[in-house]
This record gives structure tokens, C-alpha cells and sequence, in this order.
């Protein structure tokens, strides 16, 4: 859901900007990217992963 924000986000402000030929997801990938790491996200996955085995 994070991620669906960021898209969002990103999406109207190029829009607001008058850029309709920049793909949103080109802007809005090196936030996901620094938000994922932020969040600690391969901890949380392997974390995840290992808890529903066990």
C-alpha cells in the first residue's frame, strides 16, 4: 500500500508539472527503492519467510 502511494504521489506531481510523456513509475522507483531499504524490507521478507515455516 506504501508503494501505491508513492506511485500515486509521484504521478500527480509530474502531471502538475506538465510532464505526460515521463512515465511516473521512472521517478517513483529509486523512492520505492530508498523507502524499502529505510523500512529494513529484506529483514521484514526473510523475517516473513522464515516465521511461516516455522
Amino acid at each position: 500500500l506504501p508503494f501505491l502511494v508513492i506511485d500515486l504521489i509521484v504521478a500527480t506531481i509530474t502531471m502538475a508539472m506538465g510532464m505526460m510523456m515521463l512515465p511516473p513509475t521512472v521517478v517513483s522507483l529509486p523512492f520505492k527503492l530508498l523507502f524499502f531499504v529505510l523500512i529494513d524490507g529484506w529483514n521484514l521478507i526473510v523475517d516473513g519467510l522464515v516465521r511461516s515455516f516455522f
